[in-house]
């Protein structure tokens, strides 16, 4: 990985920790992301889950603007592998009650035993996932 790979990511990591923090200090809500979308879509608060969406779309736009790269999709992964993939994500969210910014970034820093059993499992999961779908599917 080069310098500015291992830069970009610790910069990355700090400006997200950083903003996680500053969310809950201001607001006293967790970022997650699952549960912004969750009160954008069923709950009367409209605005703040809003400007928190655009938010992140708008620092994807100025990194890329300032000369960062997108990650480069993968032509060869099945579409209903996708779609079954993203049931399945929404399904572990909903069961964890989080997903795993809210969980991995914001409830590991408050040391909750909770967001590490659910990020623990996350990362499990994932790890298994990724091994069936190679080495069982074959889909590289």
């Amino acid at each position: 990985m080069a310098l500015s790979n291992i830069a970009n990511a610790l910069l990355g990591g700090v400006l997200i920790g950083g903003a996680a923090t500053l969310f809950f200090w201001l607001t006293g809500r967790i970022a997650g992301i699952s549960g912004v979308i969750a009160s954008l879509l069923f709950f009367k608060e409209r605005l703040w889950p809003a400007l928190f969406l655009s938010g992140i779309v708008a620092g994807a736009a100025i990194f890329y603007a300032l000369g960062g790269s997108a990650p480069v999709p993968r032509g060869s992964f099945p579409l209903w592998l996708l779609a079954f993939s993203g049931v399945l994500v929404g399904f572990g969210t909903a069961l964890a009650r989080g997903c795993t910014s809210g969980h991995g970034v914001c409830g590991l820093g408050r040391l909750s035993l909770r967001s590490l059993v659910a990020t623990l499992t996350f990362l499990s999961v994932g790890l298994l996932a990724t091994f069936v779908v190679r080495h069982i599917f074959g889909v590289v």
